[in-house]
């Protein structure tokens, strides 16, 4: 499902700009907000992502991952970007003229054959709290197999989440789809908060956190290292999440949150020992402006 992102109320003087993103995908959600906040006070449409003839079509769109939203738009004429979390995902044919495709590829990997990379998304404010508390969990189900889902939320979860509540006072879990399990088994846990990753800010929860335990995901990857800050992956779901913590680990030492008492986990290593292999020359972290500045051009000149 599509979700529309609009800012603050802005006087349609021009052309306007369509913002959606799949909100059950925590990439999704976390990588449209992060270009979103260079779009600076460009006029934002208030379609719902399905325009059709006859509507006023919006002058241009970003469109992260949703396929089908980004399909109907070209071939309505409208300039899209399309984002892809997961680079590979097939696209219909579409005028080559009325759409670009990106995906998201950190610098320091090598990228799949044919895919234009566009570097890790960072968030817009890379300053943490000097005083940090609490742990923030990012959790991901998207495309994980339900059984496996069902498993970790009933099993390994709730165990990390007390120990985190326990050694650094609270955890936010914030994830993206299939939180009802997730919120019974951490029901009645003190210092517990559960929500939607289309209703939270992650990345200003991560600035006042201590810890961060994520999902093996391209938004959480690209957090820790813009801050230089720890991350330790949560047991890998599903074949794309496996595949992700194959190719970061080989370079980056990500801890596995695997038991709970394992001193490592709340111990994690330096941000020159977990990230100097892939510091700020091999990847500036500028992914998310190089993506704003080609919609601008879209909507503004376009093709």
């Amino acid at each position: 499902m599509a979700v529309l992102t609009t800012g603050p109320a802005v006087p349609a003087t021009g052309p306007t700009l369509l913002l959606a993103c799949r909100e059950q995908q925590l990439d999704s959600v976390l990588a449209l907000r992060r270009v979103a906040a260079h779009l600076g006070d460009l006029p934002r449409s208030t379609d719902n992502g399905h325009a059709l003839p006859g509507q006023t079509l919006p002058g241009a769109a970003l469109v992260c991952d949703e396929e089908a939203t980004t399909e109907r738009l070209a071939r309505l004429g409208v300039p899209v970007l399309h984002l892809r979390s997961a680079p590979g995902a097939a696209l219909a044919p579409l005028p080559a003229d009325r759409m670009l495709a990106r995906a998201q590829w950190p610098g320091w990997l090598e990228h799949p054959a044919g895919e234009r990379p566009t570097g890790l998304l960072a968030p817009a404010r890379l300053s943490r709290r000097r005083e940090r508390r609490g742990t923030l969990l990012l959790l991901s189900f998207w495309d994980v197999p339900p059984s496996e889902a069902e498993s970790f939320a009933a099993g390994p979860l709730p165990a990390l989440v007390r120990e985190a509540v326990r050694r650094t006072g609270s955890c936010a879990v914030v994830g993206d789809t299939g939180l009802a399990p997730v919120r019974e088994a951490t029901a009645g846990l003190p210092g517990v908060t559960v929500d939607a990753a289309a209703e939270a800010d992650a990345d200003e929860l991560h600035a006042r956190a201590e810890l961060l335990l994520a999902s093996p995901t391209w938004a959480a990857v690209a957090l820790a290292q813009a801050r230089r800050a720890p991350l330790a992956f949560l047991p890998a779901l599903g074949t794309a999440q496996r595949d992700l913590a194959e190719r970061v680990t080989r370079l980056v030492p990500v801890p596995r949150a695997t038991d709970p008492t394992d001193l490592a986990l709340w111990q994690p290593p330096s941000a020159e020992e977990q990230w100097g292999a892939v510091g700020p020359g091999l990847d500036d972290l500028r992914g998310a402006q190089g993506v704003a500045r080609t919609v601008r051009q879209l909507l503004l000149a376009p093709p």
